[in-house]
């Protein structure tokens, strides 16, 4: 399949036919992922998990079989029923990323200590030690 440099710049919103997860690539990037896994488009996530499967496995395995195997997992995944809204972390984390947000800030640092003043003449620049250096 040629493809001319036109097209190998264009740029295509693709879905993962595993995971459903979309990607933007180029043209010719998808035609070489196509070619790889048998017609089908992988997301990047989607590629690594098929080459684990194929060296995970104790007998030597297809990049099909393994695509197969990981197409499996990803459709039983997504078919199970997802957790309550209490259970996920994304909902943990909002919820802490609201508490946080929420708080009242406070001006001064909690600390015991008291906070000294600092001296503003020993911040004072004295003189520049390049005032000699030729223009």
């Amino acid at each position: 399949m040629e493809i001319s440099s036109s097209a190998e710049e264009e740029v295509e919103f693709i879905n993962c036919e595993s995971c459903g997860f979309t990607e933007e690539c180029t043209v010719a990037y998808i035609s070489r992922i196509r070619q790889r896994y048998c017609g089908m488009w992988l997301c990047g996530l989607c590629i690594e998990a098929v080459k684990v499967e194929v060296l995970k496995s104790e007998r030597l395995i297809s990049t099909e079989e393994a695509l197969n195997r990981h197409i499996s997992f990803c459709r039983n995944f997504q078919s199970t029923s997802p957790p309550s809204s209490s259970e996920h972390p994304m909902f943990a984390m909002g919820k802490l990323l609201r508490k946080s947000l929420d708080a009242p800030r406070s001006l001064r640092s909690s600390s015991s200590c008291p906070v000294r003043e600092v001296n503003q003449s020993s911040l004072v620049r004295s003189a520049s030690r390049f005032s000699s250096l030729p223009s």
